[in-house]
């Protein structure tokens, strides 16, 4: 057994090469008997992203405080809520972060999974308008 306290590690700022706006985050847990599995806290406050990118394995996403906004390239983005789950496929490219205007907090379960960081995600991606005239 291991127990992983969530006071060992401090948040710290999300990383400007893979995060835009405010994100908080920090690693909770990380083990690599049997299938490797590292999860993450993620604090996500208003404008906070990720950039876009993919996982060599499934990543998870539960939802613990506020809303969560994903998308898969090529689809519709999605709110999620306090409570909700959401499972990326491997080699899915994606992003995730606060609703604009919003918080959002999760924990991110990557496993058997290394990331690749590509570009940022644009504003418009991430707020896009739309034209009430259709």
């Amino acid at each position: 057994m291991k127990i992983f306290r969530g006071s060992d590690a401090p948040f710290r700022p999300g990383d400007t090469s893979t995060f835009a706006g405010p994100v908080h985050t920090k690693p909770l847990a990380s083990a690599q008997e049997g299938t490797p599995v590292h999860v993450y806290h993620v604090q996500f406050d208003a404008g906070g992203r990720t950039n876009w990118h993919w996982h060599s394995g499934a990543q998870w996403l539960l939802v613990t405080e506020g809303r969560i906004r994903v998308q898969v390239e090529g689809q519709q983005a999605h709110d999620v809520d306090t409570g909700d789950a959401v499972m990326f496929a491997p080699g899915e490219k994606h992003w995730h972060g606060a609703v604009p205007g919003g918080r959002g907090v999760h924990l991110a379960v990557n496993v058997n999974a290394e990331t690749t960081w590509l570009e940022p995600v644009a504003d418009e991606v991430y707020e896009p308008t739309f034209d009430p005239a259709g």
